[in-house]
């Protein structure tokens, strides 16, 4: 694999220098942080990821205020017990996009923060334990018992929060496989996804930066 130095010198370069690009850098929460967001939190940004994919997300940003009051601000408690009749009234409201399939993975999504909470405490508190150098496995778990959570939702969802986390967009792939990494355009399978891991855990060592500042990085290096 190519140096991380390298790759750090080329986005410096891209960007105007080093100060310029540590300005653009995502910021990262402690896992305290983490662990004390409330789970409702975590079910809007949930919400938001969801609609954004597929869609142009100024509109869904332009919208946030009202989803916000439509679900009564995002509380899983609450959300959970919308009976059918409920979901199908709101999948129809005007100030939200309407997207019956979406609001019904609120509900999902809903279900999915609750029982992690009921063994972890909070979702918040599960996520800030999960280690950052097998982000792949939370990806997985978070694709496999979530709604719609799969491919760069999920990761999005957990970077927009805070947690350290690469996200594969296009830009850090081609710069994944810039450094020598055997990946498709768009990689999923698991031998791939090991391969990003792999890859990440190494710069991370290397060069002592958090795997969300690796990943903008990348991103910014081609």
């Amino acid at each position: 694999m190519e140096r991380f130095e390298n790759i750090y010198q080329r986005a410096c370069d891209r960007k105007g220098g080093e100060a310029q690009l540590k300005k653009l850098l995502p910021k990262v929460r402690s896992p305290r942080a983490l662990a004390g967001t409330r789970d409702d939190r975590w079910l809007a940004e949930m919400t938001r990821c969801v609609f954004q994919a597929g869609f142009v997300w100024r509109v869904v940003n332009n919208k946030w205020d009202d989803f916000e009051k439509v679900f009564f601000g995002f509380p899983p408690e609450k959300i959970v017990m919308l009976s059918p009749d409920q979901i199908d009234r709101f999948a129809q409201n005007p100030r939200i996009i309407r997207n019956r399939q979406k609001v019904l993975g609120i509900q999902a999504n809903a279900h999915f923060i609750l029982d992690v909470a009921k063994e972890h405490g909070s979702f918040g508190k599960f996520v800030s334990h999960w280690p950052a150098e097998d982000l792949i496995s939370l990806f997985a778990y978070m694709k496999k018992h979530g709604a719609r959570l799969g491919g760069m939702t999920g990761q999005r969802v957990l970077r927009n929060m805070g947690k350290d986390t690469f996200v594969t967009t296009g830009d850090v792939v081609r710069c994944l496989q810039r450094a020598g990494a055997d990946l498709k355009d768009i990689p999923g399978s698991k031998r791939e996804m090991s391969l990003i891991q792999n890859s990440f855990n190494h710069w991370n060592e290397e060069s002592g930066l958090p795997y969300s500042h690796i990943s903008r990085i990348c991103a910014m290096s081609v």
